[in-house]
């Protein structure tokens, strides 16, 4: 009995759109071949019959009509995808892609914003905001008070007229500073209705300093170089409690103010020489007196004869 022949069997076969697609694929993949096949003209069944052989090497049976399916689909670009080009819908659609990306530098950004702005407000802006404030609180109420206060303490305390006349001039300043809002000037008058109410109250005895080691008296020559000498008896403000006072004095000789606890007071050649005579004797200064400054008082009352100039310097 002759042999019956067998029919072979037959591969499974694929979707032919899935086959088509791997057909492009495959073509994609082999460049020099796309370009050598299709490039020339009637040699499209070489390049089908190549595929073939490629499909069948891998034990995948492609019938012709999908293989050329396959080739057309290339031609056409079918499966071939082609970018949004460039635009605002194409921007909108990657960021709403890449959001979370996007939020996450948004938020370092906003959080180094944040920081930068509360670093300026805190060290910047916000003092410059409370020097405005205090300044404005200072022309506006705390520098009149203060100027119209002192001026009435000093009133309160003085006892003679100078004190008065004194006062009276430094307020008269000061509320000419108050009406034009020199908060500059405020402050000046302020300090000195301040300092001349200090001076007012206070009550101290000039003494000639006469302890072991300290100078009691110098004498110099003025500094236009005449031989005519100036005496000076140096003495300090000691308190009734025996502390003592550091004063602003003027230096006759160089026309500057210094606050000093010692100076000396121009005084004639005779009680220059008197007080030496009494210090010589037993090395104390029995008559060391040379004033007294009162409360209410700007001016001590000179025990001595005085001349009228200081000295800080010696």
């Amino acid at each position: 009995m002759p042999d019956t022949p067998v029919a072979a069997a037959k591969p499974d076969k694929l979707d032919d759109l899935m086959i088509a697609m791997d057909v492009v694929d495959t073509v994609r993949h082999r460049e020099n071949l796309v370009r050598r096949e299709l490039n020339e003209a009637g040699r499209e069944a070489e390049l089908i019959q190549r595929l073939k052989e490629i499909y069948s090497q891998q034990g995948i049976e492609v019938p012709d009509h999908v293989l050329a399916e396959g080739v057309k689909a290339l031609r056409e670009s079918r499966f071939t995808y082609a970018p949004q080009p460039p635009g605002l819908k194409r921007s909108l659609f990657t960021a709403w892609v890449h959001r979370r990306r996007w939020g996450a530098l948004a938020g370092v950004a906003l959080a180094a914003l944040l920081s930068t702005c509360g670093v300026q407000y805190f060290t910047v802006t916000r003092p410059a905001q409370v020097a405005e404030e205090r300044a404005r609180i200072e022309v506006s109420d705390t520098l009149p008070k203060a100027i119209r206060q002192a001026h009435a303490d000093v009133l309160a305390i003085g006892s003679d007229a100078e004190v008065k006349r004194r006062a009276d001039q430094l307020k008269a300043d000061g509320e000419r500073a108050i009406r034009d809002q020199d908060r500059v000037a405020m402050t000046r008058i302020g300090r000195e209705l301040g300092e001349l109410r200090e001076e007012v109250a206070r009550d101290y005895t000039l003494t000639i300093v006469s302890r072991p080691g300290e100078t009691s008296g110098v004498w110099r020559k003025p500094p236009a170089g005449s031989r005519v000498r100036n005496y000076y008896l140096i003495v300090e403000a000691i308190a009734a409690d025996g502390r003592k006072y550091k004063l602003p004095i003027r230096n006759e000789e160089n026309g500057t103010v210094e606050t000093v606890e010692k100076f000396g007071v121009r005084v004639p050649q005779a009680t220059f020489d008197a007080v030496a005579a009494d210090k010589r004797d037993d090395g104390i200064i029995q008559k060391n007196r040379f004033g007294v400054k009162r409360r209410g008082t700007l001016a001590a009352d000179y025990q001595m004869p005085f001349e009228g100039g200081m000295i800080t310097r010696w």
